[in-house]
């Protein structure tokens, strides 16, 4: 082979030599740096950057929201405006909130066998999904559904394929599905952890995991009042899920009984869980946010009713006591709750929770 001798031109000062830069390693979030998380299912009514607000000045550092109504199927699709989505992520970035969690709709019944409500089904939390990244959420939340005449093993492999179909030619992500578990109402599937691993297992390739209700679990049988049914309840969710597969938990007391298999959140400590329950679990290494006993980023997220104003305020201030640990100073007097909101709900017959805020009045979603 010919050698071909160096000329002025192509000698190189050891400086000047370029040398690649590695890809920089992706950086977590600054929510995942170990510190506790907890939040609260806030209103998107004015505007989704309001419910940012709310979370904000009710003491929370982490915020779970609807998308769009969650009790309707939408006769088209919720669009959110590109200067929306854009208000909503700076402001977001701005306060330091998350995890940021969209819970899916209620109508949502993804173990469906019927067409319409299947096809309904899939097509709803497909367009969650994509607001979901429009938002920049990092946890979709959604229920499993309620399997009818179906058998249990039926109903997973279709709440599995549904699933798959809905997040069809939606890049995800970063983004996470989590399964929640139920309360065991009727022919719910997920009441029992079992049901939720395999549910999360079969959308391994999705990253999927699970969010589990503290109500949910009580009412469907599993002891977390005790300190002994606690360890129980946590063994075996390291056994049928894998804690590392779940991030959040939704925390609320419950005014049913230990197995009543109904859905009823209560105020923290009010219910039939009880404070000291919430201090251990609150408190617990295994499902708190430091690793490697914990799992970074792990949130708490409220859901308890509003039935005065200052309500919500009252159970985040709770949560962060019973962590043991001083959370963000709250807005003193705020509430999403008003006095006038209340006497018109009064006037109508309804009660209010964290989740069940009225959405009117909320822009450019319809």
């Amino acid at each position: 082979m010919a050698e071909y001798p160096l000329v002025d031109n192509t000698k190189f000062e050891p400086d000047e030599e370029y040398i690649p830069e590695p890809e920089p390693e992706p950086q977590a979030p600054g929510w995942m740096d170990g510190s506790v998380r907890i939040g609260i299912h806030t209103s998107i009514s004015g505007s989704y950057v309001n419910a940012l607000e709310s979370a904000k000045k009710l003491g929370a550092n982490a915020v779970q929201i609807f998308s769009a109504s969650p009790r309707m199927w939408q006769g088209a699709t919720v669009k959110i405006a590109d200067k929306d989505a854009r208000e909503f992520r700076a402001r977001r970035e701005a306060l330091g909130l998350g995890p940021l969690v969209i819970h899916a709709n209620y109508l949502v019944n993804l173990a469906a066998t019927q067409p319409m409500l299947r096809t309904r089904s899939i097509q709803s939390f497909h367009e969650e999904l994509v607001r979901g990244l429009v938002l920049g959420a990092d946890y979709v939340v959604v229920h499993p559904g309620a399997r009818g005449e179906v058998s249990v093993e039926g109903a997973i492999a279709a709440i599995i394929e549904n699933v798959k179909q809905a997040a069809r030619r939606v890049p995800v992500g970063k983004m996470r599905i989590l399964i929640e578990n139920t309360a065991g109402m009727g022919s719910a599937v997920g009441s029992r952890l079992e049901e939720v691993g395999a549910i999360v297992r079969g959308l391994q390739a999705l990253g999927a995991g699970a969010c589990l209700d503290t109500a949910h679990l009580f009412a469907s049988g599993y002891n977390i009042r005790t300190a002994d049914g606690l360890e129980q309840t946590i063994d075996t969710i390291e056994r049928a899920i894998g804690l590392d597969r779940v991030p959040l938990l939704h925390v609320n007391d419950s005014k049913i009984a230990l197995g009543g298999k109904v859905d009823r959140h209560e105020h923290i400590g009010h219910g039939k869980i009880g404070t000291e329950a919430f201090t251990r679990i609150l408190r617990h290494p295994r499902l708190g946010p430091v690793p490697p006993e914990g799992l970074a980023g792990r949130a708490f997220l409220l859901e308890t009713p509003i039935d005065d104003p200052g309500d919500d305020r009252k159970n985040v201030a709770k949560l962060w006591e019973l962590a043991g640990v001083e959370g963000p100073a709250a807005e003193k007097g705020y509430s999403m709750l008003t006095p006038a909101m209340k006497k018109l709900m009064a006037k109508k017959g309804k009660k209010l929770s964290s989740r069940h805020l009225p959405l009117k009045g909320r822009k450019k979603t319809r």
